[in-house]
């Protein structure tokens, strides 16, 4: 009778000289093509819809200008030119400079409520974000995938923000913005990890930094379409920024190609063959001789809503990297959305200033996209948010020669900060294997959600005192990079597709 071990350990040893799913995948996607880029260009626009609803509220939840209508002689409060405010005055002594719609702060008399108040739907749709990533964000890797998550999402914030429109006052529209910031939280990770599995390691960083351009035109569109709505009703831009994206939601259904490296994860080899060969530039007969042949133990834990989160929080290596990423993108975020929110504390008209701040995001993603190859992610971060913190301070400074030049350094802050954020994303998705990728970005970017929470209150404080918001972003941005220390360096590395695979491969020891 034929001894069985000889047998089993040669199909053992097999199995080893077998390829990776990481290796399998970066043979089948193959050189760069047409299809890939028009997939990432589809996916990425996802992040022009994103920029919209994120700042849309600095215009829609503004306080308008006014003009005294007459002089009050007899009142104890006349209005005049140096009058700075309406709320001692008759009603009938002052009157907004445009429409009475012009921002819910009009529309809805709030001009003299506290700034709890009026600062409440910014801060709420923050929280929204914040609940959406913790509850929505491990769909990506565990049931829905990345396609349906981001459809998911931009469906969500659509509809939310079509809705507030009929807001009848501040509470119906706080609700709304909670709900669209639920269904926004996720629309940046899924895009960002979908369109980097698309394609192989040589231009994984170049076609990541299309979305940041999408979200630079996204948040530049918005200054344009405010100045073009600023006799009419603040309705109207919730309805020009939503339709188009429940129209976008088709073409996401229709065209976009689901992640083959989440497929092959789960187990799911005819949708990722179907999805490989619309997109590679490999022969069909060879991608399928590449899938059939390759060797990948499937990952039975991530299996339910949080495994990807329990995965993550309970290896050791992992958990260190969670914390020290989050750590930073808390710095980050406070200044990345709080900048844009401050701008009404500064001496600046509000559309120009919007507008060189959405413009400066621009350069910001060009030298992202020249130099992610070039660049160490670790102390190009660090560099970029010292220089950040640095110009944030700066730009409190008094005085007739520095009060000139706060636009300079709040730019030049705002501009370091979004480098910052766009490489802080990439690097994210560099540090977690392909099964859990989608939830540490998303907790990297609710830590940076988490961050820009805080900045509406800073911002209002930021009012009577500057040092309470510019002073702080500074601070805390500037510190924000040194956890990238505690990080191991990603440049030039394939990226990982499971846990064991990262660890094995030398990742999982800090740097």
């Amino acid at each position: 009778m034929s001894n069985s071990t000889p047998l089993l350990s040669h199909t053992e040893t097999d199995k080893h000289h077998l390829p990776s799913l990481g290796s399998t995948i970066e043979k089948c996607i193959g050189d760069f093509n047409w299809n890939q880029f028009l997939q990432a260009l589809l996916i990425s626009l996802a992040w022009f819809f994103d920029a919209q609803q994120t700042f849309i509220s600095v215009f829609t939840d503004s306080q308008q200008p006014w003009h005294c209508t007459k002089t009050n002689h007899n009142s104890s409060s006349p209005c005049t030119t140096n009058t700075t405010t309406m709320c001692n005055l008759p009603n009938d002594s002052w009157a907004w400079n445009g429409s009475t719609q012009g921002s819910i702060i009009s529309e809805w008399n709030l001009e003299c409520s506290s700034s709890i108040l009026t600062g409440l739907p910014a801060s709420v749709f923050f929280m929204g974000c914040l609940f959406g990533g913790l509850v929505f964000a491990t769909l990506a890797d565990s049931s829905l995938g990345r396609k349906n998550m981001l459809l998911f999402s931009c469906l969500l914030m659509s509809l939310s923000s079509l809705v507030s429109t009929m807001s009848p006052n501040i509470w119906f529209y706080s609700g709304f913005k909670f709900l669209c910031g639920c269904g926004r939280a996720t629309i940046g990770t899924s895009a960002l990890v979908l369109t980097s599995e698309l394609v192989g390691k040589k231009w994984r960083g170049q076609i990541s930094v299309i979305g940041f351009f999408f979200f630079t035109i996204g948040f530049l569109s918005l200054p344009a379409m405010a100045y073009i709505n600023r006799t009419s009703s603040w309705r109207n831009l919730y309805l020009w920024t939503s339709v188009p994206t429940i129209f976008y939601c088709i073409l996401v259904k229709c065209f976009v190609q689901e992640s083959p490296r989440w497929l092959l994860v789960q187990g799911r080899k005819e949708e990722a063959l179907a999805s490989l060969k619309c997109i590679t530039s490999t022969t069909h007969s060879n991608v399928n001789l590449a899938i059939n042949s390759m060797f990948h133990k499937e990952e039975t834990w991530n299996v339910d809503l949080y495994s990807a989160l329990k995965i993550l929080l309970q290896k050791k290596w992992s958990s260190r990297r969670v914390l020290a990423i989050m750590a930073m993108g808390f710095g980050i975020g406070l200044v990345y959305y709080g900048m844009p929110l401050g701008l009404g504390n500064l001496s600046f008209n509000l559309y120009l200033s919007v507008t060189l701040n959405a413009l400066s995001e621009l350069p910001s993603s060009l030298v992202t996209f020249i130099l992610i190859d070039k660049i160490n992610r670790r102390s190009t971060i660090l560099i970029f948010t010292i220089l950040s913190g640095v110009c944030s301070v700066m730009s409190i400074i008094e005085g007739k020669l520095w009060s000139k030049l706060q636009i300079v350094f709040e730019l030049i802050s705002f501009f370091s900060a979004c480098t910052s954020f766009n490489i802080y994303l990439i690097y994210t998705t560099e540090l977690f294997p392909t099964c859990v990728r989608n939830s540490a970005l998303s907790m990297a970017r609710q830590a940076v959600v988490f961050g820009g929470s805080f900045s509406p209150l800073l911002v209002s404080a930021g009012r009577v005192n500057k040092f309470l918001c510019y002073g702080v972003f500074g601070l805390v941005i500037g510190c924000s990079g040194v956890f990238g220390v505690l990080l191991p360096e990603t440049k030039g590395r394939a990226l990982c597709d499971t846990m064991d695979e990262e660890e094995n491969k030398g990742c999982g020891i800090l740097a």
